[in-house]
């Protein structure tokens, strides 16, 4: 922060106090004049949403003769010698702010309480106001007062007195931002139009569902490092889980043959406008399904989201118009790398030969990674961006997804997808591995890299073996971003996208 920056910051926080002191000593009196500034309830006999679809087209100057009482926060107030307006908001039933104004008069509620108005409402309050709805003079409908009260006083100034919310206090301050931003409110509403019908969709096909352990003895299910904890009442370490897989497995086992799970998954990893520490995802897993019939799950749910987010199916973006009603491509890992790089590149491939590939390509690499691992990030890295259009990306080398099944046609790839939309992998899916005997074998290649010291490697799970060993019918696994779906329909980055994101903490004073 530069000094100038820093002055103005100081200034304004001067400002603020100087407010919160008035509005402070306002509280004040009204308890000394035996008046709650926080009262339990309030009268209220419609919203302001009601009395706008009630009356739609008023002439000016018109009266109705109807008196109702409703409620809102003061968001803009004049006062004039005898007649003071005031705007009253509340959230409307997408997020957007629905707003009435309120007029007091001093021939309609007397000197003393026109008095009270001017004294003692600041913008901010939470009021409630009486009277007849009428037409001003000018044609907006409003409420001519015949009483008032405060419902909520308002001890911090809006933050639109000072200056507009810069987008690290929208973040911050997410409460704030509601308040003063009709899209930070829709955001709230689109989002939950969008996990609605992911449910709605699965629901329509048969699907259940549950809820799995957060806090687990052992983390698996992904490639990605945990967060750490502690169970005093076993005396064990214990960590977040880093995805629902492992249990929701559990379950198909089990015989629920249809079964997901939308819940918040924790990586103990970068924080960036893609990534966020805490994040949210779909898990569904379907008996005798493959990769295949999970792609046309995931193109039902993403379809249907759009349309419930209000989202037009050709989506604009800085890379040109996204066609979600066009054709989803389907791109195998190694002839899309070979295509981009100009040279063939196969599961053969040396990791000698890749590390030069990445270096005439300017893609940092590990001098420690393998070439599967290489093939990985030059396809991310050089491709992947590439991608605008819905394109299914297969055939990766298998250790892209230790719990996917080996392709059943093509020999070193697996039976796996990641969706790409936007140059992003939206979401993923494969044909589960669930021969309990190879699975082993994978999660002990993972066990020994964890020794090794990769972080991200999953842990020997004892117990899914033996759920495996049950027997495990063939099936179809998704995982998707709900973040980075809404991210897609939005425009956005992650932080806009959740409510109330994780933050570094600020520094204190």
């Amino acid at each position: 922060m530069t000094a100038q920056n820093s002055a103005a910051s100081g200034a304004n926080d001067l400002d603020t106090n100087d407010q919160r002191a008035v509005r402070l000593d306002k509280r004040e009196r009204l308890l000394a004049a035996g008046v709650q500034p926080y009262p339990v309830t309030v009268e209220r006999s419609a919203s302001l949403a009601e009395v706008r679809k009630r009356f739609p087209d008023l002439e000016p100057g018109a009266s109705t003769g109807e008196t109702v009482a409703v409620t809102g926060r003061v968001m803009f107030v004049r006062n004039t010698g005898k007649l003071c307006f005031a705007t009253l908001q509340e959230g409307g039933p997408d997020g957007s702010g629905v707003r009435l104004q309120a007029m007091i008069s001093l021939a309609e509620v007397g000197e003393a309480a026109l008095a009270d108005w001017k004294a003692l409402v600041d913008l901010g309050d939470h009021v409630r106001v009486s009277g007849e709805v009428i037409a001003s003079r000018r044609g907006e409908l409003s409420i001519m007062a015949s009483s008032f009260e405060i419902a909520s006083k308002a001890v911090r100034p809006l933050p639109v007195l000072h200056a507009e919310l810069n987008e690290e206090t929208r973040v911050r301050q997410r409460y704030a931002d509601l308040i003063v931003r009709d899209e930070a409110r829709q955001m709230v509403f689109r989002r939950a139009a969008i996990t609605r019908s992911i449910r709605d969709t699965l629901h329509d096909r048969g699907y259940v569902e549950v809820e799995t352990p957060m806090l687990q003895l052992i983390h698996g299910g992904a490639q990605a490092r945990p967060f750490q904890t502690y169970l005093n009442a076993f005396d064990q370490d214990m960590t977040l889980r880093i995805a629902t897989e492992l249990y929701l497995k559990r379950a198909v086992v089990g015989g629920i043959d249809r079964v997901f799970e939308i819940g918040r998954v924790f990586r103990n990893e970068g924080v960036d406008s893609t990534h966020s520490p805490e994040f949210t995802t779909l898990e569904s897993y379907e008996a005798w399904a493959d990769m295949y019939v999970m792609a046309e799950r995931m193109r039902e749910m993403i379809l249907n989201a759009a349309d419930a987010a209000g989202s037009s199916r050709q989506i604009q973006t800085d890379q040109g118009v996204i066609d979600l009603d066009g054709e989803w491509a389907w791109v195998s890992v190694y002839p899309g790398l070979s295509a981009a790089v100009g040279e063939e590149i196969t599961p053969a491939t040396s990791a000698e030969r890749l590390r030069a590939v990445a270096a005439a390509h300017e893609v940092s690499v590990d001098p420690a990674w393998d070439a599967q691992k290489l093939v990985i990030e030059l396809f991310g890295e050089i491709v992947e961006p590439t991608l605008i259009q819905p394109t299914f990306v297969c055939d990766y080398p298998p250790a892209a997804q230790p719990l996917a099944r080996a392709h059943r046609e093509k020999p070193g790839v697996i039976e796996a997808w990641d969706l790409i939309i936007g140059g992003m992998e939206r979401g993923t899916a494969f044909s589960e591995l669930v021969d309990p005997v190879l699975q082993r074998e994978r999660l002990m290649e993972q066990a020994r890299m964890a020794a090794a010291g990769d972080d991200e490697a999953m842990q020997h799970d004892e117990d899914f073996l033996r759920a495996l060993e049950y027997g495990a019918p063939p099936m179809g696994g998704i995982g998707l971003g709900i973040d980075r779906l809404v991210m897609l329909f939005t425009g956005t980055g992650i932080r806009e996208t959740i409510l109330f994101p994780l933050l570094k903490p600020e520094a204190q004073a």
